[in-house]
């Protein structure tokens, strides 16, 4: 009787531990799911930011293509995780956009590209340029992508991401030449030419911006000898009124 007892005790402990280790079982695989969902909702959330972003610049439909097929294996993994009837709808708006893309159509000429003139929008606008980078490269990475696409679409955003860098540095070097600050406006000027320089192959863009921001060096040069000289006359006119003054007939009072 004792030793029914004890193996009974002995059942309901093991049948407690096993209860105890299939709960902690579910809970770590609810916690999973939980934290899988809100992944892929950052990446949705994200990727349609960029998207938004992309619709405002000179980008191939390729890319837009791209971008809506990260946004559409976010949705799938999501709702295979959990089930969510907006989320769903939204999977079916993604999909219908990407059957109605033209890959066929032409890229933009990157020369239609007018920099913002807010100076916050222009930031706005060089971070997102760097972010479709990212993504792009994520993508390549997962293979959804093939390398000769990637290398299209990479060697596009990059000249883009140049032409926003060295228009954002136009403007600062007019902006500082206007505020008398030749300083600053030097640095700017040497700063895009290095840029320019640095990029490769170089093409009609980058010689001509190279050419003008050269010419602009050349007159700023020019400009700060002739303040600096003028300043020189006016400090040694000082001078010499300063030693007529010392030297000069004295004054009675």
């Amino acid at each position: 009787m004792f030793t029914i007892v004890i193996l009974l005790i002995a059942i309901v402990i093991v049948a407690g531990i096993s209860a105890s280790a299939v709960q902690q079982h579910k809970e770590r695989k609810e916690a999973a799911k939980r934290e899988e969902v809100s992944r892929q909702r950052a990446i949705i959330d994200e990727t349609e930011n960029a998207l938004t972003a992309a619709g405002q610049m000179p980008v191939s439909q390729q890319l837009i293509a791209i971008i809506l097929r990260r946004i559409q294996n976010s949705m799938k993994q999501s709702l295979q995780q959990s089930p969510n009837p907006d989320l769903k709808q939204r999977l079916n708006d993604t999909s219908v956009l990407l059957k109605n893309i033209d890959l066929a159509e032409p890229t933009p000429d990157h020369s239609t590209f007018k920099l913002p003139a807010n100076d916050k929008v222009i930031i706005k606008y060089i971070q997102a340029v760097k972010k479709l980078r990212v993504i792009l490269r994520s993508e390549h990475g997962k293979g959804n992508i093939t390398p000769k696409v990637f290398a299209a679409e990479d060697k596009s955003l990059e000249r883009l991401q140049l032409r926003v860098n060295i228009e954002t540095l136009h403007k600062r070097t007019a902006d500082a030449i206007t505020g008398n600050m030749q300083g600053s406006a030097r640095q700017y000027i040497e700063k895009a030419v290095a840029a320019l320089k640095a990029h490769k192959p170089q093409d009609e863009y980058t010689t001509t911006r190279i050419s003008e921001f050269e010419s602009m060096l050349n007159n700023l040069e020019t400009a700060m000898k002739e303040s600096n000289l003028a300043a020189i006359a006016i400090e040694k006119e000082k001078e010499s009124e300063d030693i007529d003054q010392l030297f000069g007939p004295k004054k009675k009072w």
